[in-house]
């Protein structure tokens, strides 16, 4: 019996439980991960499809059509009746895009298959660690990084098209690992975005797994080839 009241006593520590969110909030959130889970398997269904069948390859043509369905469910209407409808444009938003990651795991997998498993691990660890700070934050801290964050993403993406005519590989290296902690903190700013936007009454959760899945995407992407460059230069020396 004296176990028995220590247990309930000291019960464990339930790191999911959420008490400083209010409850409709929580089942928002119940529902955009569950949407991202979906876009994780969509995404890799389109990367399966380029590396391992001849049914369709990724190229500039599917870039545009990944970006189009984009375009296309952020002008559907989020109501119950094109529920069903924008979650098939999503389900083909996301799978375009795994599509799109085909390119640069032909080239990862000519060097070291086992950097994808390292990278995806890394990216799910940086996430869901990431994910937990900004929700256990009760203090909106990261909703202020908003405009430092967007004025860093402008002048990377000037970096980088700058970078094509110069062909600098330092720069191209300040921008793989600048992109990378920018991402980190864009899952920050995004979590808690969801959050509040919920609380105002936004309950378009798919719309809202979008700016995660795109999140986890690009730092996926980064810690591919930020190993896959390490490990070149091992083979080197």
């Amino acid at each position: 019996m004296n176990r028995h009241a220590e247990r309930n006593q000291f019960p464990p520590p339930q790191l999911f439980k959420f008490d400083n969110l209010e409850r409709p909030v929580q089942e928002h959130l119940k529902r955009v991960y569950g949407c991202l889970a979906i876009s994780m398997f969509t995404a890799f269904a389109g990367a399966y499809v380029h590396l391992y069948t001849a049914w369709l390859q990724a190229g500039i043509l599917t870039s545009i059509a990944s970006i189009g369905m984009m375009i296309w469910l952020a002008s559907t209407h989020h109501t119950k009746e094109n529920e069903t409808k924008r979650l098939g444009i999503f389900a083909g938003f996301t799978f375009l895009s795994g599509l799109s990651l085909g390119p640069l795991l032909d080239y990862v997998i000519m060097i070291d298959p086992s950097i994808i498993v390292t990278a995806f691990l890394g990216t799910s660890v940086i996430f869901i660690s990431f994910s937990l700070a900004a929700l256990y934050n009760t203090n909106r801290t990261y909703l202020y990084m908003g405009g430092f964050l967007l004025s860093t993403l402008s002048w990377l993406c000037l970096a980088g098209l700058l970078n094509i005519f110069i062909g600098s590989r330092i720069l191209f290296e300040f921008q793989l690992y600048a992109g990378l902690f920018l991402f980190c903190a864009f899952v920050l700013y995004d979590t808690q975005m969801i959050v509040e936007k919920s609380r105002m009454g936004d309950t378009d959760y798919i719309w809202h797994s979008v700016d995660l899945f795109l999140d986890f995407i690009q730092i996926f992407r980064r810690l591919l080839i930020i190993l896959s460059n390490k490990e070149k230069k091992k083979e080197r020396n």
